[in-house]
């Protein structure tokens, strides 16, 4: 943190902001840069959108605790909430190692009611399906803005006229109501994932988890029910 304030003191850069770790971490460094009178992070880049939401359960509280933005990346899920369900996977979900890597062409029936209800919605306004995506994502309260990549003028224009889409309350609960809390997303390290991504399923017996709700350990369960 010492090394980042340096930066922003010599006129580098104006601001500071961190980029997919685990809220505990966001913490522990925020917090050491506060205590210390350094320069504190601004914002924060985390992978978010309607198909993966587990940001929520610890990233988000904590970013609101300190006042940081969210801009987070993949709001479409690499492309996954920009094309129908059924449809043919495009060139880049079939060459994207990330976008196997995140499990996002495993069969999830969780995830193909959020793309379907993203794809009716976009059918029942005339609009594309990457418009309403990013259209829910701007909803968000906590979300400052999402991030957005094209290769093509025509592509980016299109995705940046979802600023102007606002859905409705019954659209918005429609695309998060048929999401179901998933195993959280291990942060990347040195290009490797922690456990592998895709290869850790959550146990099917596993008592879901609310959004918000702490997940509490057993053992530290059993501890406090002795006390």
């Amino acid at each position: 943190m010492q090394a980042l304030h340096d930066v922003v003191q010599a006129g580098l850069a104006r601001y500071i902001g961190m980029s997919s770790c685990h809220a505990y971490q966001f913490h522990q460094m925020q917090n050491y840069a506060i205590t210390h009178n350094l320069t504190p992070f601004v914002s924060m880049q985390n992978f978010h959108n309607a198909a993966y939401r587990e940001e929520e359960r610890e990233m988000v509280p904590t970013l609101k605790l300190f006042g940081t933005g969210m801009i987070p990346w993949s709001p479409l899920m690499r492309g996954f909430l920009a094309r129908p369900w059924a449809a043919e996977e495009t060139t880049r979900a079939k060459t994207d190692a990330m976008y196997k890597g995140r499990g996002v062409h495993l069969p999830d029936a969780s995830r193909k009611l959020v793309n379907e209800a993203v794809e009716r919605i976009a059918s029942e306004r005339g609009v594309s399906m990457a418009q309403v995506a990013l259209a829910w994502s701007i909803s968000n309260e906590f979300v400052t803005a999402p991030i957005v990549g094209s290769t093509s003028l025509d592509k980016l224009a299109e995705l940046i006229d979802a600023v102007h889409i606002k859905l409705t309350p019954d659209e918005i609960k429609a695309i998060s109501d048929v999401y179901e809390p998933r195993g959280i997303v291990s942060c990347v390290r040195g290009g490797r994932t922690d456990p592998p991504i895709g290869r850790a399923p959550v146990d099917p017996t596993q008592k879901r988890v609310g959004l918000y709700q702490p997940v509490v350990c057993n053992s530290f369960q059993h501890t406090l029910h002795d006390l």
